[in-house]
């Protein structure tokens, strides 16, 4: 069964922490050892896994982003956010992570992002949790 988590963000480049809810829907599930899949559903956003510690780690991934796909170039895509369909291609649109303990497998300093590239806007998450026998 898939969960649709709902995800603000209000800038048009941004991190936006999913950590904890996705936490919250593996531990609803009852699910002991497994794995727990993310995907979001958008062409201008993306999902990835990093450090959740240091609010500089999320700057220094977007200011990146920025440099290598600017958001002004020679683009065709008529809308003006040929950057952000880029970005996300970067990024990637699904995430699979181990349960054990009916926990997120993650270390130590890891979080689950969902990385808006053409926000402020709302976007949906969604998330399964399977069982492993």
């Amino acid at each position: 069964m898939w969960h649709r988590l709902a995800v603000v963000s209000d800038k048009r480049n941004q991190l936006v922490d999913i950590t904890a809810r996705v936490q919250e829907v593996v531990t609803r599930s009852g699910i002991v050892t497994g794995l727990c899949q993310l995907f979001a559903p958008h062409t201008t956003a993306g999902l990835l896994i990093n450090e959740a510690c240091d609010p500089h780690v999320a700057r220094d991934i977007l200011t990146t982003l920025e440099r290598l796909v600017p958001n002004r170039g020679d683009y065709r895509h008529a809308e003006g956010n040929s950057d952000a369909h880029l970005k996300s291609v970067l990024t990637g649109s699904h995430l699979t992570v181990p349960v054990e303990e009916g926990r997120l497998s993650l270390g130590a300093w890891q979080g689950l992002f969902l990385a808006d590239f053409d926000g402020p806007r709302q976007r949906q998450v969604m998330v399964a949790v399977t069982a492993l026998s």
